[in-house]
């Protein structure tokens, strides 16, 4: 038995058949495991697209949930208007869309209202100057001087749109700059913490919002922007812009200069929280400077006609009887 296996085993032909099974079998290895091995990589980038698609879906979720929608559609009334006198062109100023995006307003329903009203309100300043001088009052003006007089009213009135977006403009550059330190802070424990600067304006977009709902939506859109942007700079260029501080301005840079040279963020946003912190104090000491000249009008108009009769009263009181 023994022997018949020896044989068998030393056989030429059964040498040949096995290395040729053999032979077989790894080329048939060799060519089938490299297409049954997954790609990683593209697995990989296939998971950061997915998850920047459900960052930015979340957070326009978000932003219209909070404020109805980014982008309304313009009135049909105020479009056709602008459209049969053809204005648009003639009201639209050169950077009239980046302040109404610094005011907060963004898309085309508010540009063509901030057109409509710069176009209707001459007309009603003016008619409303020529009611109140013609009919609410009485001055000894001649019509010629009245009509004058409602014309620079119409003037005026043309710059009333202007007035009110940087009124507006100035309201939330003060609402996001009296939270932005506590956010740059923030964000410094999130990056150091090993978030990603996508997580981490996520993150403190969530949490910033009961302090400054402008800025959680500043942040929200930025997120979004880094999310579907080719150049992710312009995300924080477009930031910058739209905030219109010097503070965030340096934060937007010193972003940029980590993203194109590699630096750490921590160390670029400590050190940018810090400027923005002592740049909030300068403007409460400013403001408190300031107090004591801006009281002395009311003081002299309010206060001391009062003390002077609490002190010269009694006193007039008394000659008077006597």
């Amino acid at each position: 038995m023994g022997v018949g296996v020896l044989n068998i085993l030393f056989d030429k032909s059964f040498l040949a058949t096995l290395f040729v099974g053999i032979a077989a079998f790894a080329t048939v290895l060799t060519l089938g495991l490299p297409m049954l091995e997954r790609n990683g990589l593209n697995d990989r980038l296939k998971s950061v697209a997915a998850r920047r698609e459900e960052l930015r879906a979340r957070h326009h979720a978000a932003l219209n949930a909070k404020k109805g929608s980014l982008r309304v559609e313009p009135t049909s009334y105020m479009k056709a208007t602008l459209e049969r006198f053809r204005l648009g062109n003639l009201l639209e100023s050169e950077n009239t869309k980046e302040r109404l995006a610094a005011a907060g307003y963004r898309g085309q329903a508010p540009l063509i209202a901030f057109m409509f009203f710069r176009f209707v309100m001459p007309f009603v300043a003016f008619a409303g100057t020529l009611f109140y001088l013609f009919v609410m009052t009485h001055f000894q003006w001649t019509p010629l001087q009245k009509v004058l007089a409602a014309v620079g009213g119409g003037f005026v009135g043309f710059y009333l749109p202007d007035l009110w977006v940087n009124n507006q403009i100035s309201r939330r550059q003060q609402s996001i700059m009296r939270a932005f330190p506590d956010a740059l802070d923030l964000m410094l424990i999130c990056v150091e913490s090993g978030m990603s600067i996508e997580a981490s304006f996520s993150k403190v977009a969530d949490e910033i919002g009961t302090q400054s709902g402008e800025l959680a939506e500043e942040l929200a859109l930025t997120t979004a922007e880094l999310s579907y942007l080719p150049d992710r700079r312009q995300a924080f260029d477009n930031l910058a812009k739209r905030c219109g501080h010097q503070g965030v301005k340096a934060v937007a840079t010193a972003l940029n200069q980590a993203e194109k040279y590699g630096t750490p963020l921590g160390q670029a946003l400590r050190v940018t929280a810090t400027e923005n912190r002592e740049m909030r104090m300068q403007d409460a000491e400013k403001k408190a400077a300031s107090l004591p000249a801006k009281l002395t009008v009311p003081m002299i108009i309010f206060f001391l006609p009062c003390l002077f009769v609490v002190i010269m009263g009694p006193a007039i009181m008394k000659i008077s009887h006597m």
